[in-house]
């Protein structure tokens, strides 16, 4: 999904303007799961799916900054890499450093990493953060997710402590998320609404997604990256999506989202042209660099 990240992003703090912010960010990923481009070389959960392995680069800078926002300026860069394939599950890991300036002239570090392990077909879910603000740990969230047959998907969480919850058995985890959004589009669907667990907020929730799908268009060529293979994005299909996530359980007609995250979706999983927007400001991605990395391969048996 872009779960950019995606994806999904996990998380981008400030002492600048909104509390929220320190929790969430483009997974990306992850959102930027993304959310960010996701997935491997081979067929996943959607058939004819088929997501590219890559490491993808993004500058991020302060699109807009609203009246009651005390944002003044934002410098950054995002790094974003998706290894393995659908046989032996998929890796997505990702750094997020920002520095955030404020109108009362004080900066703010914030440096975000996390990792995460999907099984291929979504049974098992394996992720980790940390956070650090200006060069100090600020959090650090570790668990395991496991669907069952019959029941809720059971997540172990061992960070910041040892605890047990239970997440409903339809939530999605970020790549299969990822996969059946661009089935969504493929299918010419304009909307696509899911729970989404990221093992984000320490862990402890599910966000509920409200996905909206434009008009497919093909890419044009990309050979003014940076980076290796940039022409397997050529005249590829893409849609624009914006992903509005909620609070679980929120009367998404009225509420408003926690945050919206927009950008292009290439078919293979790459995103482009990010955009986070919390209300008060907004944060761009541009990519600069992308290689394509080759594919695990499946072991036949």
């Amino acid at each position: 999904m872009m779960q950019l990240p995606r994806a999904s992003l996990k998380s981008l703090p400030s002492r600048a303007s909104a509390a929220r912010v320190q929790q969430r960010g483009p997974m990306l990923a992850m959102a930027l799961a993304v959310g960010m481009g996701l997935a491997g070389q081979a067929e996943a959960a959607g058939e004819g799916i088929v997501m590219a392995p890559h490491r993808a680069i993004y500058e991020m800078t302060l699109a807009n900054s609203k009246g009651g926002s005390s944002v003044t300026q934002v410098s950054g860069r995002m790094v974003y890499e998706l290894t393995g394939s659908a046989c032996e599950g998929y890796t997505q890991n990702m750094r997020f450093v920002t520095r955030m300036e404020s109108q009362n002239g004080s900066s703010t570090l914030t440096d975000l990493r996390s990792s995460s392990w999907e099984e291929g077909k979504g049974q098992r879910f394996r992720f980790s953060s940390t956070q650090l603000r200006d060069e100090k740990a600020t959090e650090v969230t570790a668990g395991d997710a496991a669907r069952t047959p019959t029941a809720d998907i059971k997540v172990e969480l061992t960070r910041p402590a040892k605890r047990d919850l239970s997440v409903p058995r339809g939530a999605y985890f970020p790549v299969q998320h990822s996969i059946a959004l661009i089935e969504a589009a493929k299918a010419g669907r304009t909307s696509f609404r899911a729970d989404l667990y990221d093992g984000s907020e320490k862990g402890e929730k599910v966000y509920d997604t409200v996905s909206a799908i434009g008009k497919q268009t093909r890419v044009r060529p990309a050979r003014k990256l940076a980076g290796k293979n940039t022409e397997r994005m050529d005249n590829l299909a893409s849609w624009p999506v914006s992903i509005a996530y909620y609070e679980p359980k929120s009367d998404n007609k009225d509420a408003l989202p926690v945050y919206e995250l927009s950008f292009q979706f290439l078919e293979n999983g790459v995103s482009r042209n990010l955009l986070i927007d919390y209300g008060d400001f907004a944060i761009q991605g541009d990519l600069k660099e992308i290689d394509f990395l080759e594919p695990s391969k499946c072991e036949k048996r």
